[in-house]
């Protein structure tokens, strides 16, 4: 990554956290994005993501963490890797590498996307009332992944801990989410879930 790429380089929304919802909700600083495509099944797939990134592949539906990279389940043959920013381009370029001319795909999409943290014990609460997911404590694990759609936006959704949740959409949707996530949701209505 060039000193030019780093000084280009600016988050979704320029935000730190929301007001006081019964939950704390924060926009995340740049946060390396890298999807994967391939047949997940593939004992070379495999073998080429754990070089990348040292975590295998994780089961339908969740993730799997190895330092500071944190591999989701996306779809049957999609993963998507979180990773320090500055590693992505080498993270896809490693993966290529090692691909030769197997049919794969190793894109950086950093800068498409915009990543927030809800956390705090409503949080759950404050997902609920836009995404049509379950994710209530004893129905969403932690790790679990989702793809699903909140207030009309398409958005991944992952559980990192008891109480804490990321959620990642196009960054063309940032304000949008963002706006819905700290004033749609506020803390009088939660008090009614």
């Amino acid at each position: 990554m060039s000193d030019l790429d780093l000084m280009l380089a600016r988050p979704a929304l320029d935000v730190a956290s929301g007001p006081d919802l019964g939950a704390d909700i924060a926009a995340m600083p740049l946060r390396g994005m890298v999807t994967l495509r391939g047949d997940l099944g593939d004992s070379g797939f495999a073998a080429m993501l754990k070089a990348a990134t040292g975590c295998d592949i994780p089961d339908t539906r969740s993730s799997i963490r190895a330092g500071d990279n944190h591999v989701l389940w996306m779809s049957p043959d999609e993963l998507m890797v979180f990773c320090p920013w500055s590693e992505a381009s080498a993270l896809v370029a490693g993966f290529m590498e090692q691909a030769g001319d197997a049919h794969v795909l190793a894109l950086d999409v950093s800068d498409a996307r915009a990543v927030f943290r809800v956390s705090g014990e409503k949080a759950w609460r404050v997902l609920a009332k836009g995404a049509p997911v379950d994710l209530a404590p004893e129905r969403f694990a932690v790790g679990e992944v989702r793809r699903t759609r909140i207030a009309t936006v398409a958005a991944g959704i992952v559980k990192t801990d008891e109480t804490t949740f990321e959620v990642f959409c196009f960054r063309s949707y940032a304000a949008y989410l963002w706006n819905w996530l700290t004033v749609g949701a506020d803390a009088q209505s939660l008090s009614d879930l």
